[in-house]
């Protein structure tokens, strides 16, 4: 018997555990997505399904909303995939086991795919309901969220007639996500070459950091491994004439690094003075950082690397480009307050045998301000003789004060609940950016139900939570006859 049965609303929990017996994980999507178009044709509903495995569902409207302009639905089918210590799961090949934890779900010992398998699970819901009342639904679920919003990007929009869209990838209830941030990716190639050199090898770690999402904790003051090691190197730099191997730390754009680290090649018997130097900086650094990011760490030992350090000009532009690329919050918000308005994040860091590769991630709310960035991280890489490559530029998804869409929503959220929904704008990326910069004139807003501890094995959903959005998306898409 299936674990969901019985739990209500039934479609949507009957949709969301067919799904969890699929493996998604962003990636490895042909599955899902097969399994969504074979859905569409056993119910004779038009479909499109891309070389990507982005597919769009359309519905005809139900009697009486004929002259109703189209809405969009929309979500993303992968997940993340994490699973606890010891977790055996081939999370590649098999489906979720999930488990009824009181009033949640989750899946035992591995992420639960909530996010965003519960837009799957009521977009499904929504399509194979004959008594709920509606306008003609575009129903989108795009692959890749996860990895950067390669399916939106990706997706062939001109077949959506819709200018409304409900994305339903919000993890909050009671929250109307109204904003984002655009963003552009930068990847930044500095050269490198190579030359023997003597002395003693060391291997400098930063470490302890907090880190987080940067877009959503960017503005918490927290220490960036990346950027702390380049102004250890410059510190270094200073009183001895070391030369680096290599810097390593982060591997994804999106997240502020907790933890770096560089081998180097320091003249015999200065490794004392190395050691002094990481210990007075660990001071300096606890005690700039005291409140965001207290238990900032810098350990030396010895290095087991092999290969040739690079030459002297390499080593002093390697130091340059992590301590002057500019990093971290850039400009606030003056129109809602509390809003980071632009910020980016070297997330990436990894040396070569030819180069030092860096790449971060631009986010603002402002084009030209994002502009301005690409620009100056342009010219830095210029003077110090390297190169950059933009890529996924997505435009922000601004506020619109007047969004009809937005009124209607609030009005049926306060009937349903008695109160009014916190109207949110968001310095993270979501794919509501990408469909508003591609799609003129639409009204968007995201919503969802409680989800807690996404993208870990902790992860759950509330089922009453799930209800009451439900109840709330059915009730909307009634009031639109328009």
């Amino acid at each position: 018997m299936a674990v969901l049965a019985g739990t209500e609303p039934a479609k949507v929990f009957q949709y969301f555990e067919a799904l969890a017996g699929i493996p998604h994980g962003s990636g490895n999507t042909k599955k899902v997505s097969d399994w969504l178009a074979a859905f569409a044709r056993t119910r004779h509903l038009r479909y499109i399904q891309d070389c990507s495995n982005n597919i769009i569902i359309f519905k005809p409207a139900s009697p009486g909303y004929e002259g109703a302009s189209p809405v969009i639905i929309q979500g993303h089918m992968d997940m993340v995939c994490d699973k606890a210590p010891g977790c055996r799961k081939d999370m590649e090949k098999e489906g979720l086991e999930l488990v009824l934890d009181g009033d949640t779900v989750r899946a035992r010992d591995t992420t639960l795919g909530a996010d965003d398998g519960v837009a799957v699970a009521m977009g499904l819901a929504l399509l194979d309901d004959a008594s709920l009342a509606h306008p003609p639904l575009e129903v989108v679920f795009t692959v890749d969220e996860e990895l950067g919003m390669l399916g939106a990007a990706a997706l062939d929009m001109s077949p959506l007639q819709g200018r409304r869209m409900i994305n339903l990838d919000s993890e909050e209830e009671g929250v109307f996500t109204v904003s984002c941030a655009g963003g552009v990716r930068a990847d930044c190639h500095l050269p490198v070459v190579r030359t023997a050199a003597a002395g003693r090898r060391l291997y400098l770690a930063v470490s302890g950091l907090r880190g987080g999402h940067s877009g959503e904790e960017i503005d918490k003051g927290r220490a960036n491994a990346h950027i702390i090691l380049g102004r250890l190197l410059l510190l270094l730099g200073k009183e001895i004439p070391f030369r680096l191997i290599a810097v390593h730390g982060g591997c994804r754009d999106n997240v502020i690094s907790r933890g770096a680290g560089a081998d180097i090649v320091i003249p015999d018997g200065a490794e004392t003075r190395v050691q002094d130097l990481c210990r007075t900086f660990e001071t300096v650094l606890r005690h700039e950082y005291h409140a965001a990011d207290p238990d900032i760490t810098l350990a030396v030992s010895a290095s087991d690397s092999r290969e040739l350090p690079l030459d002297q000009a390499g080593t002093e532009r390697t130091a340059c480009f992590l301590a002057a690329l500019p990093d971290g919050v850039q400009a606030m918000s003056r129109e809602l307050p509390g809003l980071v308005q632009t910020s980016l994040n070297l997330g990436i860091l990894y040396t070569t045998e030819q180069e030092v590769v860096g790449g971060t991630l631009i986010r603002s709310s402002v084009a030209s301000q994002k502009e301005m960035l690409q620009d100056r991280i342009t010219a830095l890489l210029k003077q110090l003789g390297g190169t950059v490559e933009f890529t996924g530029d997505y435009a922000a998804w601004e506020y619109r004060a007047d969004s009809p869409l937005q009124q209607l929503m609030t009005s049926v959220f306060r009937k349903q609940y008695g109160r009014d929904p916190e109207i949110k704008a968001i310095h993270a990326g979501v794919e509501c950016g990408i469909f508003a910069g591609r799609l003129p004139g639409l009204d968007c807003i995201s919503l969802g139900p409680t989800l807690t501890d996404i993208h870990t094995f902790h992860e759950k959903m509330h089922i009453a939570s799930v209800r009451r959005t439900w109840k709330l998306l059915v009730a909307a898409l009634g009031c639109m006859k328009e």
